[in-house]
């Protein structure tokens, strides 16, 4: 029986993966590009599901990548710079200002530490 839950559970990854990125689409002419477009798509997956458990908040937690990809990711914005400042203008129909900036903080703390300084 844990192994059937596991089986469906994959069944359920690949379900995902097909419709959020339609990685069923191998449209290349020959195989080699086929493959390498079938790794580019699990790469996106990959990095859509980093995204999904470690960088969102507990009240989106449940986004789908669909979802993901629709909110985050395919949104238009403007980026305005202003006296040394910028800024990142979107319209908050898509994601809440706060919700944005939250999900920003949680990936800047994935981010390189900072280099030590060395006395001399």
């Amino acid at each position: 029986m844990k192994f059937y839950n596991r089986r469906g559970i994959a069944e359920q990854w690949i379900k995902e993966g097909k419709y959020a990125l339609k990685w069923t689409r191998l449209s290349c002419r020959n195989s080699r590009d086929n493959q390498t477009r079938l790794q580019l798509f699990a790469l996106a997956y990959n990095l859509g599901n980093f995204l999904r458990r470690l960088a969102l908040p507990r009240s989106v937690k449940h986004w789908s990548l669909t979802t993901l990809r629709e909110k985050l990711i395919k949104i238009g914005a403007k980026v305005v710079t202003h006296s040394g400042y910028l800024i990142f203008q979107m319209a908050e129909a898509a994601v809440p200002r706060e919700l944005f900036a939250a999900i920003l903080d949680r990936i800047q703390r994935f981010g390189v530490p900072p280099p030590l300084v060395q006395r001399g």
